[in-house]
């Protein structure tokens, strides 16, 4: 009886202790350690993907929002107003928020998303007697990141 109530005991201790805090210095690394030796500017990955839909890449950029911590969910700054939509391949890993506004360096595979407006319709519809490839196409490119890796930059 003293035994359960001791191992009780503990156990809630450990449960009430305080969480580790993560210090987010230079060089901080969550995942596996990104590859430093070509490094592309997050403004720059549409550009450097060129007509190709996915690359495996690393890249430089602005942190905007830790969107979900566990899995490791976020958005990088592509400048222009533009967006790139993060989170890490293994479930398992989380990042604090306190990443928001921190320069990062990732890699990982980029891969652009094709979403349609809802204006568009779908391959076959008729507009008096017209095929669908008489109509304004709004096509939105989008990017999304799969993170192998992170690490802080500045």
């Amino acid at each position: 009886m003293k035994t359960t109530c001791l191992l009780l005991a503990f156990l809630i201790s450990l449960s009430l202790s305080p969480q580790k805090h993560v210090v987010l210095t230079h060089g901080t690394i969550f995942g596996a350690k990104p590859d430093t030796t070509a490094i592309v500017s997050a403004s720059k990955v549409e550009a450097f993907m060129g007509n190709k839909t996915r690359i495996t890449i690393a890249l430089r950029g602005k942190v905007i929002k830790v969107t979900k911590q566990r899995g490791g969910w976020f958005t990088l700054d592509a400048g222009n107003g533009k967006i790139i939509s993060a989170h890490f391949t293994r479930y398992n890993i989380s990042i604090p928020t306190g990443l928001k506004g921190k320069t990062v360096i990732a890699e990982g595979v980029v891969q652009k998303q094709f979403i349609a407006d809802d204006q568009q319709h779908f391959a076959g519809d008729t507009i008096s007697g017209t095929k669908h490839s008489n109509l304004k196409t709004n096509n939105k490119n989008r990017l999304s990141f799969e993170v192998k890796g992170l690490m802080i930059d500045k």
